[in-house]
């Protein structure tokens, strides 16, 4: 795909956003249920993921940890990001590689100190890219994938969260 492509694509349903910014307003919803043995079925589009304990609190690694789970779709939103930016400005990327890099002081979530933030103490978003594009224009580049990556700005953001509690007994 093109710039041209992309602007073509994306055109009716910027002038939809501009016209009922209400439209522009869309729920995404992820679900899942309990399992066995510690785990979770996390239903995603290609298919149910279990996703368990990891190891450093307990597991056996051969389920999905919900913090890599965190992790890749940074990676996600932030690659596609990165292609539909790069596009836009009509920079060429002959390999690109997005990793993210997480770390996490266990202590907190295994309460082993209260001092301890439960959570990922830092995040490093990682590009590796081979690209026709000189300093400025790269720079420029990731500035603009991390300002419109859903995902990366979420997490920056700290977003509001609530819990919503629905028992039947």
């Amino acid at each position: 795909m093109n710039a041209e492509q992309l602007r073509n694509l994306q055109r009716p349903l910027k002038e939809k956003y501009r016209a009922e910014p209400e439209s522009a307003v869309i729920v995404h919803e992820a679900h899942g249920t309990v399992e066995e043995n510690i785990s979770f079925q996390v239903e995603t589009h290609n298919g149910p993921v279990l996703a368990g304990l990891h190891p450093a609190t307990g597991g056996t690694g051969l389920l999905a940890c919900s913090g890599d789970m965190l992790l890749q779709a940074l990676v996600g939103c932030a690659g596609v990001t990165l292609g539909s930016v790069s596009t836009a400005m009509g920079i060429t990327i002959r390999k690109g590689i997005v990793k993210a890099e997480g770390e996490v002081d266990y202590r907190g979530t295994m309460a082993v100190s209260k001092e301890v933030p439960v959570g990922f103490r830092s995040i490093r978003l990682i590009f590796e890219l081979d690209c026709d594009a000189d300093d400025e224009k790269i720079q420029t580049l990731i500035k603009l994938t991390e300002r419109y990556c859903v995902v990366y700005q979420t997490i920056a953001a700290s977003t509001e969260i609530e819990s919503v509690i629905s028992v039947n007994k």
